[in-house]
C-alpha cells in the first residue's frame, strides 16, 4: 500500500469512528426539554425556534455528557395559548402538568410566556421538583422575588432573560436621560397593555422618571389585551405636547398603535419598553415604513444585530441561515442560550437529578449570546449589566431607513437615536 493509499485508509478509518461516535450519542435515551409556549404569538414561536436551534447545534455536537455517556436533546413543545386574549391561566397550568406528568419531560424550558400563568405554575414545578428556566415572556419582579422569599421550595426556578424592574432602572431611565440631554426634552406619556408586568412597570417607570426631573403627563392609560384603536391616546398625547410616548405592550396590534401615530404625525418619539410588532424584522414592510424612529427594547442582546460578545453575529448568522430571518425579538437569544446554560449544568452535575442540575446552575459562569451569564444566588435571576462583560446585557435599536440599529447601551450601541423630521429638539418643558 502506498503513502497516499494508506493515508486514505487512515482518514477514512477515523471518519467512521467518528461517525459511529455521533450514532452511538444519538442512540442513547434523548434529554427531553418540555416547552410550554404560546406558539401563535411572537414570543412563543421565536423562544421555539430558538430552542430547536440550539437543539440541533448540540445534538450535532455529539449532544450532551452525562456521566460516561453522550445523549441528544430532544424537544417537546406545547402550546399553552396564554399570550390569547381572555385565555385562563389554568389553560397553561394544565399545559405544564401535562408536560410532566403525561410526556415525563426532564426539564422545562422557555414558558409559560404570561407572567401571571409562570407564577401560578411555580407551586407545580416545585411538587415535581422540576428543574425549569424561564427564557421569554415572564417580565414580572414577582416571579425571582417569590424565589428569594422561599428559596428552598422555589429553587427549581430560574429565569434567564431580564425582568421588569431592571429594565426600567438599569436601561430604560439610563436610555431617556440621555435622549433628554440630548434633544432637550422631558414630557413623558405612558401607554399600556393591562397585564401584570407592563401595569407595574408603567407605574415603576412614572415614579422614576418624575424623580429624574421629568413631566409624566398623568398616569399609565391601560389598554386591553387586543385593543385595536389607540387615537384617543395618541391625540391626547399631541394635545399635552408629550415629547416621548412609552409603549409597554406585548400584543402584535402595537403595529396599528404606531401606524395611527405616524398617521396623526404626533411630534413625540415612539420608545417601545416592550413592543412586539416593532421587534420583528417584518415590521418595516407590515406598516408600509410607518414605523420608522421607534425605538424598541428586545430585552437582551442578540435579538437584534450587534457585536455584544464573540457569540453574537454567530448566533444571528445561524438563525437567519436556519430560518431566512434575523433574530425576531425578546425570548429568542435567551431561550437559545437557556439550551446551552442547561447543558453546561448538567455535565458538571454529572446527571440528570434536579437537587445536583439546580446546584450546578447556581454556580453557571460563562459568556453567551448576550454577556456573561451568571444567577443570582439569592433568587436564581440572570445577572443583570450595561456591559457584557458583567452580566446580561440589553439591547434598545430604533428603526432607521428599514434596519434595526442598536442605539443602547453604548458598550454595543452601532448608531445614534433619530428625531422624526416633524418634531422639533430642543422644546423643553411647557
Amino acid at each position: 500500500m502506498n503513502l497516499r493509499a494508506k493515508s486514505l485508509f487512515v482518514a477514512a478509518t477515523l471518519m467512521v469512528f467518528l461517525v459511529m461516535g455521533l450514532s452511538s450519542a444519538l442512540a442513547q435515551k434523548p434529554i427531553v426539554l418540555g416547552c410550554p409556549l404560546s406558539t401563535a404569538f411572537l414570543y412563543g414561536w421565536d423562544a421555539e425556534k430558538a430552542i430547536k436551534l440550539a437543539v440541533e447545534e448540540i445534538n450535532a455536537a455529539g449532544g450532551v455528557k452525562v456521566g460516561n455517556e453522550k445523549r441528544p436533546f430532544a424537544v417537546d413543545v406545547i402550546d399553552t395559548r396564554d399570550l390569547e386574549p381572555g385565555v385562563p391561566v389554568s389553560d397553561a397550568l394544565l399545559a405544564v402538568e401535562k408536560l410532566i406528568l403525561e410526556k415525563k419531560v426532564n426539564f422545562i424550558v422557555g414558558g409559560p410566556v404570561r407572567s401571571e400563568a409562570a407564577l401560578a405554575a411555580m407551586p407545580l414545578l416545585s411538587k415535581h421538583k422540576m428543574v425549569s428556566i424561564l427564557s421569554t415572556g415572564v417580565l414580572s419582579p414577582a416571579y425571582h422575588a417569590e424565589v428569594e422569599k422561599n428559596p428552598d421550595k422555589y429553587k427549581y426556578c430560574f429565569r434567564i432573560s431580564g425582568e421588569a424592574t431592571w429594565m426600567v432602572k438599569g436601561e430604560i431611565v439610563p436610555c431617556l436621560v440621555d435622549i433628554g440631554k440630548r434633544f432637550n426634552l422631558n414630557r413623558l406619556f405612558i401607554m399600556v397593555q393591562d397585564v401584570a408586568h407592563a401595569r407595574k412597570g408603567g407605574e415603576i417607570l412614572k415614579a422614576v422618571m418624575s424623580k429624574q426631573g421629568w413631566n409624566v403627563l398623568g398616569d399609565p392609560v391601560v389598554f386591553p389585551t387586543g385593543a385595536t384603536d389607540f387615537s384617543i391616546a395618541l391625540l391626547d398625547a399631541k394635545k399635552q405636547n408629550a415629547q416621548v410616548i412609552i409603549i409597554w405592550m406585548d400584543m402584535p396590534e402595537t403595529a396599528i398603535l404606531l401606524k395611527q401615530w405616524y398617521d396623526n404625525k404626533v411630534p413625540a418619539l415612539p420608545f417601545g419598553v416592550i413592543i412586539a410588532a416593532a421587534e420583528q424584522p417584518g415590521f418595516w414592510d407590515a406598516t408600509e415604513h410607518k414605523g420608522e424612529f421607534c425605538l424598541a427594547n428586545v430585552v437582551n442582546a442578540g435579538n437584534a444585530p450587534c457585536e455584544a460578545t464573540p457569540w453574537t453575529m454567530k448566533f444571528v448568522d445561524a438563525y437567519k441561515k436556519k430560518y431566512g430571518v434575523e433574530p425576531e425579538g425578546y425570548g429568542t437569544s435567551s431561550s437559545y442560550m437557556a439550551v446551552y446554560v442547561l447543558k453546561d449544568a448538567i455535565e458538571r452535575a454529572g446527571g440528570l437529578d434536579a437537587d445536583k442540575v439546580v446546584e450546578a446552575l447556581k454556580k453557571t459562569d460563562m459568556v453567551g449570546v448576550y454577556g456573561r451569564i451568571r444567577f443570582n444566588p439569592k433568587n436564581n435571576q440572570i445577572v443583570p449589566s450595561v456591559d457584557p462583560n458583567e452580566g446580561a446585557v440589553g439591547t434598545i435599536f430604533q428603526w432607521q431607513a428599514g434596519k434595526r440599529v442598536v442605539v443602547f447601551p453604548p458598550k454595543i450601541a452601532v448608531g445614534q437615536i433619530l428625531l422624526p423630521p416633524w418634531m422639533k429638539s430642543g422644546t423643553g418643558a411647557k
